[in-house]
């Protein structure tokens, strides 16, 4: 489809009063991404080409949304809601610029894949004027039906106005629509408002196309790729349904995920191939994990780069701007975040490393913290190769620890250290003997006198 040049319209000027929400219904996530966003991502990658948003309220937010992957996307404003022939319309400027093909999406349908915007253009390339993506279902009560004869789509019956026969067929309007472009304004334009709620119903262009001699098909999709989005319910739906395909993508591509209902995956994730996911982790937006990775159960990882054959948890954090270095570990109850852990660095457990530079096969003792904030601005530790921090250490930030470098167990360190040097940052311990028993007689009568007051 490189040769045809394509527009794509989604209607986004829903209200989402059924959300509950102050925010704009195709705002609301699935995988982390808005829907409008999936909505957008499926165009593109079937040649949408230009993207046309049509909002109410929030056109700047859901511009944002849309602009990592159509830079150039352009926002209609619906100031009235009169159907979703008048949404289409609010764009006209859009279409009149002339397209080869136009699809006419809803931003509230993040599951729609790019094979069926694909045919619904393969269609319009074979001379038709409209073509229809439905789905077929064993229920279709509440849903349009369409009407077929001949192998044409003669009609769109909603489901109030079927016959008793029409309200048996299980073909059903999915919504998404493609157009020619070249005939798209003047069929348009014919759609009129002579209904019950006086709206411009856009499913009337296909008995307008038809009374004009033009070609009008349908393609067949899913259910769930057509599935929209209302309610908080519906969110959730689309949200496993979307979490359960991305995971057997993985799966297929050579990740093993072991309770793979218990992983979830974010709108970018990437994981490579022989790597192994315990049960119950969560990629959030921007993890990127190389082959042959280890990933303990209970972890979370966002914004992170991991490299070849790491290890993570259990119970570990990888916050945004984590870099795990090849065969480099991080432990159970470990925190990293904007910190560089090279090649075969260790960090094992009870640890938070913030802001900072772990040199290559360095190992970081169990409670040690990077203590990179002074309540106003942040600061980087540097441990260099091979460096050994004993446990329960703090290191405060700005410092450098050398190469091969030592800290002692339970040290607070302020200054730098040299290569291969030892340091103590810690008060030399005091034994004072007999002072146990003493203590113990002072506070058990400490303890008398305070229960016999409130006695």
């Amino acid at each position: 489809m490189t040769d045809r040049t394509c527009l794509t319209i989604v209607l986004a000027a829903g209200e989402g009063t059924r959300m509950k929400s102050a925010t704009p219904k195709v705002l609301h996530k699935v995988a982390g991404l808005p829907m409008v966003g999936h909505v957008a991502k499926a165009a593109l990658a079937a040649g949408g080409g230009d993207v046309a948003v049509v909002v109410g309220r929030g056109a700047d937010e859901v511009r944002s949304a849309i602009k990592p992957f159509a830079p150039g996307v352009e926002t209609f404003v619906q100031t009235e809601r009169l159907g979703t022939g008048h949404a289409v319309l609010a764009a006209r400027a859009a279409i009149e610029r002339g397209y080869d093909d136009i699809l006419v999406m809803f931003g509230d349908a993040p599951l729609i894949e790019a094979d069926s915007l694909i045919r619904a253009r393969q269609l319009i390339a074979n001379g038709n004027a409209v073509v229809v993506v439905g789905f077929r279902t064993a229920e279709p009560a509440g849903y349009g039906r369409l009407i077929e004869a001949g192998g044409a789509l003669m009609a769109i019956r909603e489901d109030k106005d079927c016959t008793y026969e029409e309200r048996k067929i299980g073909y059903c309007n999915g919504g998404l629509m493609a157009l020619d472009g070249r005939k798209a304004l003047s069929l348009l334009d014919r759609v009129g408002n002579s209904n019950a709620k006086g709206e411009y119903y856009l499913t009337d262009i296909v008995e307008i196309a038809n009374a004009q001699g033009l070609k009008v098909a349908s393609t067949q999709a899913s259910f769930e790729a057509l599935l929209g989005v209302n309610n908080r319910a519906e969110l959730a739906e689309a949200e496993a349904i979307w979490q359960r395909r991305a995971r057997r993508k993985a799966m297929l591509d050579g990740v093993t995920m072991i309770a793979p209902e218990t992983v979830f995956l974010s709108h970018d994730t990437q994981i490579g191939a022989d790597t192994i996911v315990e049960p119950h982790v969560v990629f959030g937006p921007g993890a990127r994990i190389a082959g042959n990775v280890t990933i303990h159960s209970f972890s979370h990882i966002e914004d992170a780069d991991v490299a070849e054959a790491a290890e993570i948890g259990p119970y570990a954090r990888l916050r945004p701007g984590a870099k795990l270095g090849k065969k480099s570990k991080v432990g159970n109850f470990v925190e990293i975040k904007k910190a560089d852990i090279a090649d075969g660095a260790k960090v094992n457990h009870l640890t938070y490393i913030g802001d900072a530079e772990i040199g290559a096969g360095a190992n970081i003792g169990a409670g040690t913290i990077t203590c990179n904030y002074d309540g106003y601005n942040k600061h980087v530790t540097r441990i260099g190769a091979g460096a050994f921090i004993g446990s329960n250490s703090s290191l405060v930030a700005p410092v450098t620890i050398g190469v091969d470098a030592y800290v002692a167990s339970g040290s607070v360190i302020t200054g730098d250290v040299p290569d291969e040097a030892l340091a103590f940052g810690r008060a030399r311990q005091d034994v004072k003997p007999g002072r146990a028993k003493e203590l113990r007689a002072k506070y058990a009568a400490e303890k008398a006198r305070r229960s016999g007051k409130q006695g």
